[in-house]
């Protein structure tokens, strides 16, 4: 008898031992529950290395009163809006993870909300917004996905990897990562950019496991309009990376054997001949010149003919920018309009679309200031401006009585649809109803009190549904459903969020504008066409 109880007491020490041991790793493996409190919403993130699979619990107090389920999950990293427990609150968030029918408890963190100044809101969207870029690139590369989550495997964009390089500047600038940082990832991009495979020096639009992936049947070559975006970005941090660093005179030499490769004079198409007086938008080394599609205004490719100008090895004359660009579509006349809408005048585009989707006022300037930017057929900036007031008095007289339209929602332009597809919406028979948030906000140069009031009402009113991770999600349209989750589209796509933080910076500090008219083949090229610019915002 005495032996068994010496057993017994042994066993259940060691079983009590086993227990402390379990909970000292328990405890030393547990999660640090982090996060930051913005204007309407919270967000948490936490390290769970140890156990993938795990599902968790978040529990918020509001100001020391009883806790409050909030979300059951697996993922790691949530967004908690909590605009309806009122505003400038003191939250205290407890993680706990399930496991069977007990919960253990892991962390807890305290945090509070503030009513959020215009700039404060204008700073959270880009920061989010620049998360596309960085870090949920493609880091092996640089280069941008085409979009995300992306259904078609993983693609890159040559274009949104050009609206990328001037958010990962913006980045820089704004401390979202460091100059160091930012220009290593740079140099990935230009190492992979010199052994893409190349089109008279132009890039595809698409490519796919460092291959050309077809855009359409017969695009599978050079598109010097998604080329003209990507070394749009690539001058502007030629400008920016200006240090006497190793890396950063690695970067600006890489960038100037790009820029000087690419062969603009070729897509005037003069092996077949005598050169035309316009621009081809795509070549193909298997298809030639089938797509013939040449480049007339006005659309969002008024920087291709001011870079083709610009070029200080590959230029094309003048005449091609005057004949080619400004002569419009046949038949068609869409480059000059000089019509009238709800009383703004507007110099350029088609009639029929108030102007067209309104990425054209965006694509192009970027980086290229309209500010004081004129020519023989407009004042750049006049245009944008009224482009954009022109397409959000569309919305408020709202003729096709779509749901929510109106001074604090709009925004017609290329993006997804609901519930699925994508289409270049503008006002008139391509308007659905689907307002892409991308529109206003990259238009707040021109509209800033407008576009902040789209902006407020995204983030306050909607901001559940509408914002995730990488800031505003691609599309809305309140008349698909009443149901609020199928309202958005949860997409997001590079060409739109790439101007959202190129637009608000050049509206809160002129940055990317500033950079690239510094660029001394810019002037050059403009002054060949004859623009005139505002010198002093050039400095």
């Amino acid at each position: 008898m005495r032996v068994t109880r010496n057993h017994s007491v042994f066993v259940g020490i060691f079983l009590l031992l086993i227990s402390m041991i379990a909970n000292i790793a328990a405890a030393t493996t547990s999660p640090v529950l982090n996060g930051k409190a913005y204007d309407q919403h919270v967000e948490l993130h936490w390290d769970t290395t140890h156990n993938k699979d795990a599902t968790y619990k978040i529990y918020v107090s509001v100001s020391g009163k009883a806790w409050q389920l909030r979300h059951t999950t697996q993922a790691t990293r949530i967004l908690d809006f909590v605009g309806e427990l009122g505003s400038n609150l003191s939250l205290k968030y407890k993680l706990t993870q399930v496991q069977s029918d007990n919960e253990v408890e892991l962390a807890k963190i305290s945090l509070h909300t503030h009513t959020f100044s215009d700039d404060e809101l204008l700073e959270m969207v880009q920061a989010y917004t620049y998360r596309y870029f960085w870090p949920n690139d493609n880091t092996a590369t640089g280069w941008a996905k085409e979009r995300i989550p992306n259904g078609d495997g993983d693609i890159v964009t040559s274009g949104g990897t050009g609206f990328g390089i001037l958010a990962l500047i913006t980045g820089a600038e704004r401390g979202w990562a460091t100059r160091e940082q930012t220009v290593k990832q740079l140099l990935r991009l230009t190492d992979s950019l010199k052994t893409a495979e190349t089109f008279h020096g132009m890039w595809a639009h698409w490519y796919k496991n460092s291959e050309v992936f077809h855009f359409s049947q017969y695009d599978d070559g050079g598109d010097i309009v998604e080329s003209a975006f990507l070394i749009q970005g690539l001058l502007t941090a030629r400008q920016y990376f200006s240090q006497d660093n190793q890396a950063e005179k690695r970067l600006r030499t890489e960038i100037t054997q790009l820029w000087q490769n690419m062969e603009w004079d070729w897509y005037t198409r003069y092996e077949l001949g005598e050169a035309e007086n316009v621009l081809t938008w795509h070549w193909s080394k298997n298809h030639g010149w089938k797509m013939d599609h040449r480049i007339r205004g006005y659309n969002e490719a008024l920087i291709v003919y001011i870079l083709a100008a610009a070029s200080p090895t590959h230029s094309v004359a003048a005449e091609v920018y005057h004949q080619g660009w400004a002569a419009g579509e046949t038949g068609h006349k869409t480059f000059e309009n000089g019509k009238e809408f709800y009383g703004y005048p507007l110099p350029l585009g088609p009639s029929k679309e108030l102007g067209g989707p309104l990425f054209f006022a965006h694509y192009s300037y970027l980086a290229l200031d309209p500010r004081g930017l004129q020519d023989r057929y407009a004042d750049y900036w006049q245009q944008n401006k009224n482009h954009s007031l022109i397409n959000r008095a569309y919305a408020i007289e709202n003729s096709k009585n779509w749901q929510g339209y109106g001074e604090d929602f709009w925004g017609i332009t290329a993006g997804d649809m609901l519930p699925d597809g994508y289409m270049a919406h503008s006002p008139g028979e391509k308007d659905t109803g689907t307002i892409n948030p991308t529109a206003a906000l990259s238009s707040i140069p021109y509209t800033p009190k407008e576009s902040i009031k789209v902006l407020r009402n995204l983030y306050y009113q909607h901001g559940k549904e509408a914002f995730g991770m990488m800031g505003f999600y691609d599309a809305i349209n309140f008349s698909v459903s009443d149901n609020a989750e199928q309202q958005v589209r949860k997409t997001y796509l590079a060409i739109d969020q790439g101007p959202i933080v190129a637009m608000i910076e050049n509206y809160r500090s002129g940055l990317l504008w500033k950079y690239f008219m510094r660029d001394p083949d810019i002037q050059r090229g403009l002054a060949k066409l004859e623009f005139t610019v505002d010198t002093e915002l050039a400095q």
